[in-house]
């Protein structure tokens, strides 16, 4: 008895297996019927039939509508965000684009004449504590007061060498402006013909080849690209053969011409009176040691009038004041920067600012920076933590400006009232 069943439990297991096998193939094998062939109209007599078109690709169908065709029983299609790629700087509108462009006043790191007055390490570090600063903007401006060159004779005399210098600067200094990330630089000063055109001219020559551009000869414009946008710098002074400071309906022609085919003008102007005494515009043309140094309100307003979206000043050897006019900025004087001999850097001829100004594509001002240094020989400008240049500036551009919509933090940031007034707000 106990054989028979185990003998009958595999038995009825494998019948019940093939019946299974079969019923699964007669379900698979179900005939499949064909598709109907689409009714073809039959052609008439008489008349021309288009050709059959193509098919069409289907619509693709939005997020939305995804969302209204789901079932009753499946999840709405959550939409994909999509992020645009962005924009070549070249193809986005100029008014949001942005171009920064930094600025310091004058610069003079030594002279070998009339006899050596280099630094010890051969100028090397003089610069290293702003390197990081300067190298920071789209354009980075100086303005150069010293020939660049090995040798030569000077053309200028000086008749009291107490009160006038005579910078000539070795060639291969020019090295520590490209470390810095100087892109471009006037030329047109008191000392840039300390050693005659000739000297300017090799000056010219030195900058050129190391890569860097320049502007202060009449004729010479300063002209490139940057972030797709096209750059021009004129410089300008009231000195023998720079672009004359002093001819203003000329200086506006000129600009006006350059404002055609550029996206961005800045003007440099290398005037005024100098000294601590001499902070403050005078609203009216400066006289300085006999020599007329021009009107320095008058030439700005008159620049931006015919084109130029900044205009950087230096000359009077202390800051100046500030002023937004036309949505453009124009500051009237940035002092001393780093001047390693011969000028003086004591009390507030020893401050030294980075100026930093933010503008759209098409020159607008939108916000800015004043970085303080101090020169504390024989070292080059160092960062001053006591923000002495960013508050000296404020100053001025209250007592000469007091309507002005700009404000100038007390760490050096500029902005409109209008900003200013919503960070403000933002911050409470």
């Amino acid at each position: 008895m106990i054989k028979q069943r185990t003998f009958a439990r595999p038995l009825y297991a494998s019948l019940l297996s093939l019946l299974l096998v079969f019923n699964a193939i007669g379900c698979v094998t179900q005939p499949v019927q064909p598709a109907a062939e689409p009714t073809r109209v039959q052609p008439v007599a008489g008349v021309t039939l288009a050709a059959e078109p193509e098919q069409e690709a289907p619509t693709p169908v939005s997020a939305a509508e995804v969302t209204s065709i789901t079932g009753p029983e499946r999840e709405a299609a959550t939409p994909v965000p999509v992020t645009p790629a962005p924009l070549a700087d070249a193809a986005r509108p100029k008014t949001l684009q942005k171009l920064q462009i930094g600025a310091v006043g004058d610069v003079m790191l030594g002279t070998d004449f009339p006899a050596n007055r280099l630094a010890d390490d051969d100028g090397a570090t003089l610069l290293a504590q702003v390197v990081p600063i300067l190298r920071q903007p789209d354009v980075t401006f100086i303005n150069l007061e010293a020939t660049l060159m090995d040798g030569g004779e000077p053309r200028k005399q000086c008749a009291d060498p107490k009160t006038c210098y005579l910078f000539r600067t070795p060639q291969r200094y020019v090295k520590y402006l490209v470390e810095a990330g100087v892109d471009v630089v006037s030329l047109a000063n008191n000392h840039a013909r300390d050693f005659g055109e000739t000297g300017r001219s090799n000056t010219m020559r030195v900058l050129a080849d190391a890569g860097l551009r320049h502007s202060g000869r009449d004729g010479d414009v300063a002209s490139w690209e940057v972030k797709g946008l096209r750059v021009a710098l004129i410089a300008y002074s009231p000195f023998v053969n720079s672009h004359d400071f002093l001819d203003i309906p000329q200086a506006q022609e000129q600009v006006r011409k350059l404002a055609v085919d550029h996206d961005i003008v800045i003007v440099s102007m290398h005037a005024g009176a100098e000294g601590e005494e001499y902070n403050h515009i005078t609203f009216a043309p400066e006289v300085f040691l006999g020599e007329n140094r021009g009107d320095l309100f008058a030439f700005s307003h008159a620049v931006i009038d015919a084109g130029a979206d900044l205009v950087i000043g230096h000359g009077p050897h202390v800051v100046r004041a500030l002023e937004l006019y036309k949505d453009r900025l124009i500051a009237y004087s940035l002092g001393n920067f780093a001047t390693y001999f011969g000028i003086s850097v004591t009390g507030k001829k020893g401050y030294a600012p980075v100026l930093l100004v933010d503008v759209d594509g098409e020159g607008r001002f939108m916000e800015g920076r004043i970085v303080s240094t101090i020169q504390r020989r024989p070292g080059g400008p160092a960062i001053d933590y006591e923000h002495r240049a960013a508050r000296e500036m404020a100053d001025l551009t209250r007592a000469d400006f007091p309507d002005t919509p700009l404000r100038i933090g007390p760490f050096g940031s500029i902005m409109r009232l209008e900003n200013a007034q919503t960070v403000a707000a933002s911050s409470r």
